[in-house]
């Protein structure tokens, strides 16, 4: 694991920066052995999970939107994030997007003191509440979560 910037004020933020990234890697690592392995996904309602490049699109986006949304409650500047590719590029743009979202996560949050990551509470884009610090907590969680999903249907179909 990188470490993507010691001059963090808040060592915990440095910690879920770094391990973001870490865990970003690693899901689209198991991503490919999943689309490689022609894993199937379960029927589902969900329109992140109607396809595997769906499910890889859905994370990338997520990492998108977790940093977006803390530099707006910290009234940060605007983090220069490029839109997502959209779910018939995101399998060919995938390597140079999350290069791009690595890069793009490591400093913003650099000179944000401590206290700031845990009050106020913030509503999230889904309608839950969350301190910063938890949300940088969920963004490390949510690749994690998807890799997890996909190792289970890579072992149930024999891959």
């Amino acid at each position: 694991m990188s470490d993507p910037n010691p001059e963090f004020l808040y060592s915990g933020a440095r910690a879920m920066v770094a391990l973001h990234e870490r865990q970003l890697r690693s899901f689209l690592e198991t991503w490919r052995r999943a689309r490689a392995a022609e894993v199937t996904l379960p029927e589902t309602d969900n329109p992140n999970y109607v396809s595997i490049q769906t499910v890889l699109r859905h994370a990338l986006v997520a990492a998108y939107g977790y940093l977006d949304w803390m530099c707006e409650k910290l009234e940060l500047p605007d983090p220069g994030l490029e839109p997502p590719p959209e779910v018939d590029d995101v399998e060919a743009q995938a390597d140079a997007y999350l290069e791009h979202l690595i890069e793009r996560w490591r400093t913003p949050l650099t000179g944000v003191e401590r206290g700031r990551f845990f009050k106020p509470i913030y509503r999230s884009r889904w309608g839950v509440d969350y301190c910063v610090d938890a949300m940088l907590e969920h963004a490390v969680m949510h690749p994690i979560r998807h890799q997890f999903q996909l190792e289970n249907l890579l072992r149930e179909q024999g891959s």
